[in-house]
This record gives C-alpha cells, structure tokens and sequence, in this order.
C-alpha cells in the first residue's frame, strides 16, 4: 500500500522557504532586538501629558513613537515566520508569544497618543502641521484621529484597553494551536487502497483529486477531527465574539458591526449591500452544481464533489511555470512593475512555497517596513496554486509599493482595500490565460480555478459574513453560544447556496455546519470576512477596465496601491476607478461569475462524454 507524505520542515530545502535572515539573521539578533524595544518603552512614557507642549514635542513623539514601531513590526514578522510554518516547533511557539505579549505592552504604552490629540484640538493640530515641518505629513492622520472622536475613551481606559488585547487575543490562539498542531486528521484512502496524508497544507489539493473516495474520505476526515474538538473551538469562537462586543460597548458603538466599519469610514450599507445581493445571485451557484454535476459525469453531486477537477491529465504546473504566468498576466502594469515582481519571488524568496509538518493552514502576505513582502502557501503544482500565487503577489506588490512612496504613518492600508489587489491579480493572469490557450480541457481547467475562487469569496465568505452578524447579535442580545448551534447557523447558510441540486449523506449536515471551526483565523478579526466580496467585486471592475484598454486605467490601479493609508478607503479606491459604495460592482462581479457558469456549460455540452469520476 503506497503512503503519501509530506517532509517535515528541517526537510524542506532552503531555496524554498521564505528569507528569514533577511530580517533578521538569526535567533540571538532578534532577541537583541525585542530587549532594545523594552528599554525604550520608558522612552514613549516620557512623553505622556506633554504632547500638547508644542509642534515640535509632538514632532518628537512621532518620531520616537514610528521608531519603536518600526523595530517591533520587524520582531514581529520574525517571530511569526517561524511559527506558520512549524506550529509544533516550541521555540518558535515561545517567540511568538512573546512578541504578542510585546505588542501589546508597546500599544498600551502608545495608547495616551490619541486622548491627548483629541484634547489638543483639530483646529490646533492643523496650525501645528503648517509650522513644523516634521508634522506635514500627518495632517490626514489628525482627520483619520478626529473621526474616532466619539469613540476613543480616557488615557486611562484606551490603556487598560490595549493591555486587554493579548489574553483576549488567547482565544484565537487555541483556536489556531489546536487546528494547526494538535489535530490529527486520519488519513485519506484513495479508491486502489492508497493512503494520502491529510493536514492543512494538503486538504484543497486532495478535495480536487479526480478519485472520489480520496477525495471523499478526505472532505471527512478533515471535518470530523474538528466536530471532535467542536465544544472547545465553540468556547473559543464564543470568547472572541464577546471581546468583539465588550470592545464596542466600550468605544461606544451601537454594536460591534458599526465597530468594525466605522473606524476604516465604510458605511454599514456597503455590507448590507453585499449580503443583499449575494442572495439575489443564489440561483447561479445553483445553476453552476448542475452544470458541474454533468461535467463531472455524476448522477448525484455531493459536498466532496463541489471543489473536485473538472480535467483530466493536466501537466503539472511547476513553481516557476506559475510565475511566469503571473508575469504574464499583469504585463499591462508595466515593465518595473515585473521586474519586482521577479526579483521579489525568484532571488529574493518572498515565498515559503511548499507544504510542510506543522504548517498552518492558508495562504496569506505579510511583512512591514523595513522587511520584504512576504508570501505564505502550499503550493500544490496545479493551476488553484498559481491563482493562489498570484493573490498573494497581488497583496505582496501593493505593500511594496505602499511602503516604497508612503511614509511610515500610512505605510498600512486597509483590509477593505487589500482583497482588491490580490483579486485584481487573479483576475488578470485568468484573463490572459483564457485569451492565449483556446484548447477546450484547459480553458475548462481555468474556468474552474475562477469558480473555486468565486466558490471562497462569493460563496464562503458571505456565508461566514452572514454567520459573523448572526453570532455577533446573539451575544449582543444575551444569548449563549455553543456548538450545536453554531454547526446548525452554518450548516443552515451553507446549504441554502447549495441548493437542492447538492445532496447530503448521514452525517454531512454537521460536517457542513463545522465550516466556521475551519476558519480560526477570519472569525476572530471583527467582520474581516465581508471584505473578501467587497474585495473581489472591486477587483473584478477595475481589471475589466484594464483589460479593455481604457485610457489611464493601469496608472489609476498603480496611484491605488502606492496610496496606502493616507486616503480613506473608499476615496482609495475612487481613485483606482470604481465606487464600492453603490451595488454594481457587485452585480457586475457575479455577472462575470455568470459568465463563467455559461461558457463552463458549453464546454461541457460540446465535450465527448466522460465515464464518471
């Protein structure tokens, strides 16, 4: 009997992981670092009760404050880095806590800054920017403070709230230590008797395998090792939404959605918008089953069959393939812009690549001023991976170019502006790959890849948006929390866009409605979850425009992406061309869903028939 396995980390070749000593060059340096940091937090204390001195104390609160910023978002980076790729390694686990807990000791000794510039005034703080040179640059910021007016509380409680931060923050964390190092998932058993490791790294590959018992026996195995910890992943969701409501109750909002949107100037429309019309769009999901049903040649379409390949004896996309897609794919950005794309990626590794033991689940960008962008995925030698890549180069090159022309007060943007980046990548390369390989099996291989896509931001994440507001009024109302009626909410959600023409086994509902414990990072951040389809909407506009060679529409994107935070984020996005307060970019996203599920359709129907997978 054949065995499936992945290496464990000290396995994994160097040239395919991240560059860690670019930060920093090894252990004993950012040790040296973390304890500067705690030495000059005194240096931030010095400065409490006294910004309203003048321009230029204020001046030098800035730059003390960006530099003891700038030296804990590169401890911070570090640490992590460690700890994503090996979540058992204990002396990465042991950095990593203590960088949170250094965090939030450096916010808390920062938190009396906001109080006291309230108190100085806006009308001042505008006079003090046109006298002091040093403070020029933050006139925004001072209009970004003066919005919270309403909901930035005493030097006192804005401390006591920051310090909160890291144990409320322990709930995420044994969410995250649970699924990524204790969970042991059985292995799946493919239809010849071969077995196939199941982890975090490897279940989205194994869920499109063209053998319908691995792929089956995957889809539960991974649910039921989380429904066996449901109980303790239910107290950890419940304990995260509850700081979610404790925190706009003490910033004084209405509930903790406001919370979430008001402070980054989004209206509460935009997210009713997108929920509203994500149900109106239902009967295209439940066109697009039907349609992957015949083309997988099946008599009955079941959950484990919803991310199964639709193509057969496709090559395998190695690595560099994939980025020279990408390059492709985003040629009308220019010529500078693929040149530090390729030397980010291929000389100096960006990107810790492959699937590992320990290596948490996902795929994300990260990194701050000062460090590269750096890239976290499994890459898998298939076409969902290159899409995955080219997300996440998408982010990658927006914080590149936000920290390259910003200052470090708005060298960070937006969760609701970073999904457009990464979104508008896919977009392009799946356009050029569409527009350049007409052969039928590997156009359907693309449209499949954009439906998977579709399947996480118009179909997932909505639904998680959906459950988020849900338990969020639960616990604003006084209600409790617990397991069963978690999986039931989102076994509920779920299923609706499902529709009829997805069937259900014994024991499927629960493994449905555990979709929300697979999800330990994005439910503990507030209703980040909308954004990923305000993201894609968003991106989907705007790579139309360029792509039908509309004058200025390339330089507009590139202006978005250097603008970091020192525009609100929908005037950012104005800026790239498209206004995310109205429903059409929205609409106009599932259209090209739409779009997709009618050229799927007819490749389906002109394909010889297939014997069932």
């Amino acid at each position: 009997m054949a065995q499936t396995t992945i290496p464990a980390r000290k396995e994994v070749p160097l040239e395919h992981t991240w560059d860690a000593a670019s930060v920093f060059a090894d252990d004993e340096s950012w040790e040296t670092e973390l304890h500067a940091i705690e030495r000059r937090l005194p240096d931030l204390a010095e400065f409490r009760s006294h910004l309203a001195d003048g321009p230029g104390t204020l001046a030098d609160w800035f730059t003390t404050a960006e530099q003891v910023a700038r030296s804990f978002g590169m401890v911070n980076v570090y640490a992590y880095m460690f700890f994503a790729v090996d979540s058992t390694d204990q002396a990465a686990t042991s950095r990593w806590e203590r960088a949170r807990g250094l965090g939030s000791r450096v916010e808390a000794a920062m938190s009396f800054a906001e109080p006291e510039l309230l108190a100085i005034g806006i009308e001042t703080l505008r006079t003090w920017a046109r006298e002091e040179p040093r403070l020029a640059a933050f006139e925004h910021y001072f209009e970004v403070v003066e919005a919270k007016r309403a909901h930035v509380r005493s030097a006192e409680v804005e401390e006591l709230l920051s310090q909160s931060a890291d144990p409320f923050g322990s709930a995420a964390g044994i969410h995250g230590v649970l699924a990524n190092a204790d969970l042991c998932f059985d292995p799946a058993v493919a239809g010849d008797g071969d077995q196939h490791e199941v982890a975090q790294g490897t279940i989205t590959a194994l869920l499109a395998s063209p053998d319908r018992d691995l792929r089956r026996t995957a889809w539960e195995n991974y649910a039921d090792a989380h429904l066996a910890f449901k109980n303790t992943m239910a107290a950890c969701l419940a304990t995260g939404v509850k700081r979610d409501v404790l925190v706009a109750r003490a910033r004084r909002y209405r509930s903790s959605l406001e919370a979430a949107l008001t402070p980054n100037h989004i209206p509460l429309e935009v997210f009713g918008n997108m929920l509203d019309t994500f149900r109106l769009n239902l009967p295209t999901w439940h066109r697009y089953w039907a349609v992957r049903r015949r083309a997988l040649g099946l008599d009955r379409l079941h959950v484990y069959d919803t991310r199964a390949a639709l193509t057969r004896d496709l090559e395998p996309l190695p690595f560099r393939q994939a980025v020279e897609w990408v390059l492709q794919g985003v040629a009308p950005l220019g010529d500078e812009y693929a040149q530090v794309l390729r030397h980010g990626v291929l000389e100096q590794r960006w990107v810790d690549i492959y699937p590992s033991k320990g290596k948490r689940m996902g795929a994300f960008s990260m990194g701050a001023p000062g460090t590269h962008p750096f890239i976290f995925m499994s890459y898998n030698d298939d076409i969902f991976s290159m899409s995955t890549l080219a997300h996440e180069i998408g982010h990658s090159m927006h914080s590149y170019y936000t920290r390259q022309t910003q200052p470090y007060v708005y060298a960070r943007y937006g969760l609701f502006v970073a999904e457009v980046a990464s979104n508008f990548h896919q977009a392009l390369v799946r356009a050029h790959l569409l527009r350049t390989n007409p052969e039928p099996e590997f156009q359907i291989s693309v449209i499949e890849e954009a439906m998977a896509n579709f399947y996480r931001y118009f179909f997932v994440m909505p639904s998680l948006a959906r459950f988020e507001l849900e338990v969020h009024t639960r616990i604003e109302r006084g209600e409790a929390l617990t397991a069963e009626s978690l999986n039931e909410l989102m076994a509920s959600l779920m299923l609706e866009v499902y529709g009829d023409e997805v069937e259900l086994r014994p024991g499927d509902r629960e493994r449905v409605g555990s979709t929300w414990a697979q999800f330990h990072t994005h439910l503990y951040s507030n209703f980040y979850v909308y954004q990923y389809a305000t993201g894609i909407a968003g991106a989907n506009w705007l790579a139309e425009r360029v792509l039908d060679d509309d004058p200025g529409a390339a330089e507009r994107y590139l202006a978005f992406i250097r603008s970091g935070s020192a525009l609100f984020p929908l005037e950012a996005l104005r800026v790239a061309g498209v206004d995310m307060t109205r429903r059409e970019p929205v609409e106009k996203a599932f259209a090209v869903m739409a779009a997709m599920v009618d050229r799927l359709e007819q490749l389906v129907e002109e394909r010889v028939p297939s014997t069932p997978y």
